[in-house]
């Protein structure tokens, strides 16, 4: 198998639809698998759908140099390339000083070289400078060639490609036209998920549209020259997801357009700890009989007028979670747990606050909007909780606030990030916890193993 990774210099260099569109257009002729740095949920929902494999997130602050290898031996089995989609630009990372939760980490951990994509907007000759300060400042990561990006005409093309391949050595592998059918479909919290798009016809063409143009500036023959084999396999993919348990337990899992924020690996963690996922929608199911519940994080905000209409399975929520089952909700999948979501007046053109009755199993409310919160998380989960125990570091992303009584237990202590209420997070209410933190599956896999265990308990009451 052969790995390569496409980076950016910068956040909006447009690598997320040039490898989008390249992974589309190589699955035509191999089998792809697709990696995203960071804890990401939505530029993962982009690469899934055009190479019909999930792609797995990797992170070094969130996971360790093992963790890494092992999602990486088990997302790549039985592929013929692992293209990895970096984060923001090349270095950036948690800290200024070191390249933790950085695509170069990334990329040395696994040893992946790096097709850097650069947007050469009104520059030529000083694309090569740039280049060229991106080579040295790291040395022992692997530049092998660069994508121009929001290119003018011929003669830029030209002058930025002659600078990059004299004074940098490596080739120019594509120029791709600074074109507005090239931007994708944006929202307060980044792109629209590939899930909730998918059943309308022009994001789909938009989607084809994209990679098209693309795939007529890109030498894929070129691209795909500079990947690199993988050497060996580590067999941690094996000690993390090999677990295979025979299924004795039934975590309904929340799965629609409202709630669709999962990392690939969660549902394979889930079934080497013996649980059956059953996938339901609280846009229009009702609440499916099981053990326990995942809601995990999305968009609940855009459909508030459904989610509050499908009464029977908030109702069917709440006495479930008041009769101790085990519930565990992030962030979107918490607020939709409060007692109701309000929207205030200008949010979205709104003339009016807007208030919707949510499951009413934390006693309080969300609003939205509030200040946007983006960070890494790092905590302890203390004291009771279907999570069990122990140190954790996930991420946190919303533009909303959670408003709970004084007197709310909370499992999780942050050393890092903001979480619901003065870095305390995890609200617990009977067996049931909500956060903003995001967890990762396989780095916080003794987390989710305790709760599997919390479930099995529940199955024999």
């Amino acid at each position: 198998m052969q790995s390569l990774m496409i980076s950016g210099d910068r956040s909006g260099s447009g690598k997320t639809s040039i490898t989008v569109a390249v992974a589309a257009l190589l699955s035509r002729r191999m089998k792809v698998q697709t990696f995203k740095v960071g804890m990401d949920y939505i530029d993962p929902s982009y690469l899934s759908a055009v190479t019909g494999r999930p792609c797995r997130n990797l992170d070094t602050f969130v996971m360790n140099r093992a963790e890494i290898s092992g999602i990486f031996d088990h997302g790549s089995g039985g592929a013929d390339l692992a293209l990895v989609e970096g984060v923001r630009g090349l270095y950036e990372g948690a800290e200024s000083t070191d390249d933790t939760g950085s695509s170069a980490s990334v990329a040395k951990a696994l040893s992946i070289p790096v097709v850097l994509v650069v947007s050469a907007r009104s520059i030529t000759r000083s694309a090569a400078a740039l280049v060229r300060g991106f080579q040295s400042f790291d040395p022992d990561v692997d530049i092998r060639g660069v994508i121009l990006n929001n290119v003018s005409g011929p003669q830029h093309i030209r002058k930025a490609t002659e600078a990059i391949e004299h004074h940098c050595g490596i080739p120019v592998i594509g120029a791709v036209p600074r074109m507005p059918e090239m931007e994708l479909t944006m929202r307060h919290l980044g792109l629209v998920p590939f899930r909730e798009g998918e059943t309308d016809s022009g994001f789909r063409e938009k989607i084809t549209e994209i990679t098209g143009i693309i795939g007529d500036h890109i030498e894929l023959d070129h691209l795909l020259s500079l990947a690199v084999p993988v050497t060996g396999c580590t067999g941690m993919g094996e000690k993390i997801f090999g677990g295979n348990l025979p299924p004795d337990t039934r975590i309904g899992v929340a799965l629609d357009e409202a709630f669709n924020f999962y990392y690939a690996d969660l549902f394979d963690i889930l079934a080497s700890e013996g649980a059956a996922v059953i996938p339901f929608s609280p846009l229009r199911d009702t609440l499916p009989d099981a053990d326990g519940y995942i809601l995990g994080g999305g968009y609940p905000e855009l459909f508030l007028p459904e989610l509050e209409k499908n009464s029977s399975l908030r109702e069917s929520m709440h006495d479930r979670s008041l009769e101790g089952v085990p519930v565990y909700a992030e962030c979107g999948g918490l607020m939709y747990l409060t007692d109701r979501i309000c929207l205030k007046k200008g949010w979205q053109g709104r003339e009016n606050d807007e208030s919707y009755e949510m499951c009413g199993v934390f006693p309080g409310e969300t609003v939205m909007p509030a200040r946007r919160v983006v960070s890494y998380v790092e905590g302890e989960s203390t004291g009771r909780s279907p999570l069990g125990n122990g140190h954790f570091r996930g991420h946190e992303f919303h533009y909303s606030d959670v408003c709970l009584p004084p007197d709310t237990h909370f499992s999780f202590t942050l050393s890092r990030g903001k979480g619901i209420r003065g870095n305390r997070d995890g609200a617990l209410v009977e067996n049931t916890l909500g956060s903003y933190t995001h967890l990762h599956p396989v780095s916080s896999r003794g987390m989710f193993r305790s709760f599997v265990a919390a479930c099995r308990r529940n199955t024999s009451r």
